[in-house]
């Protein structure tokens, strides 16, 4: 027998920054190989329950075209003589936003639409799963990432997928967003296998955050001292980057160590002054370590996180979150 993935996932368009994307999770291997198609051109779509993979290059070629969401979809059904065991969501890169759930995926199975946004899912724990999809996209603040994350957190934490979880995926598509422009490949991080996939597709989504996409300068940049600054110090001590003794003046034997730490991590993309100041805005805010945790609200630039991702950070993993934290009040370009 096929194995059928459950699986919820949400597809939606940021008009400001001219994005689209799909995030989705599933109690399926490698969700992020089989439901999420997106291009800057054309738009995104994910197809899942018993998925029809042609859907995806099919549904981007038909937007390309001038077709609506509602339009893409009809053909791909009306084509499709398994259509009542698949589902599809598409947004289209004009603002067009259109679902279609098949009369025979299995309970819960379902999609909502809003302004730029269509969730869907099947063999949920509830139909609440959909609607706080929906809810959290709408109201967390940040970028298309960001609300993306916070829909796929507060479905599961809602109900979910009824048989567990096993892999999640984000990709966003803009005009040369890429690696170096090269291409619309904006935001592609997947996980394939794990016990907590979307909250380890969040931790992924951060260091590529930090390492390939590009924030505004700030206006003014802060320094390290003080506690701040010998807390960050004894974590690079710990981490083999600086050898001196950790105290409250960062001087350049510090910023030599922090520049080290840039480098092993390939965080080149932000000056060793933007970095320095996101440590020591945001440092504090990690308060331990501690994320949104669930029954939380997720402030500008974070993510409602799952019930246990209160848990303790330390070392490189506590460096990381500050980094991320003090970068997020800074717009992307």
């Amino acid at each position: 027998m096929t194995p059928r993935p459950s699986t919820f996932s949400i597809v939606a368009r940021d008009p400001e920054q001219d994005a689209v994307g799909v995030a989705v999770q599933s109690k399926f291997v490698s969700v992020g190989s089989v439901v999420p198609f997106v291009s800057a051109d054309a738009g995104a779509i994910a197809t899942q329950s018993f998925a029809n993979v042609a859907y995806g290059p099919d549904g981007l070629d038909l937007l390309r075209e001038g077709r609506s969401a509602e339009e893409v979809v009809s053909e791909l059904t009306d084509a499709d003589d398994e259509a009542p065991s698949r589902q599809v969501g598409v947004v289209g890169a004009d603002g067009s936003v259109a679902a279609f759930t098949g009369d025979e995926c299995f309970d819960v199975a379902g999609d909502i639409q809003g302004d730029h946004y269509t969730v869907q899912g099947n063999i949920l724990g509830n139909e609440a799963t959909l609607d706080a999809m929906a809810e959290a996209f709408e109201t967390t603040d940040g970028g298309l990432p960001e609300r993306l994350l916070s829909a796929l957190h507060a479905g599961n934490d809602a109900g979910g997928d009824k048989r567990g979880e096993q892999s999640a995926a984000m990709y966003i598509a803009r005009p040369e967003g890429g690696y170096d422009g090269g291409n619309d490949r904006w935001v592609d991080v997947r996980v394939d296998d794990h016990d907590r996939p979307i909250a380890e597709l969040e931790r992924v989504f951060k260091l590529y955050d930090i390492t390939l996409l590009e924030r505004e300068a700030p206006a003014e940049t802060v320094s390290l001292s003080g506690e701040t600054a010998e807390a960050v110090l004894e974590t690079l001590s710990n981490l083999g980057f600086y050898d001196g003794t950790p105290s409250g003046e960062f001087d350049d034997e510090a910023a030599a160590a922090l520049e080290s730490f840039r480098g092993v991590n390939n965080f080149e993309n932000h000056s060793l002054s933007v970095l320095e100041d996101a440590i020591a805005r945001g440092w504090d805010d990690v308060d331990g370590g501690e994320t949104a945790g669930e029954g939380e609200t997720a402030g500008e630039g974070e993510t409602a996180g799952e019930g246990d991702a209160s848990a303790e950070l330390d070392g490189e993993a506590r460096l990381i979150e500050a980094i991320w934290r003090g970068l997020s009040r800074l717009d992307r370009k």
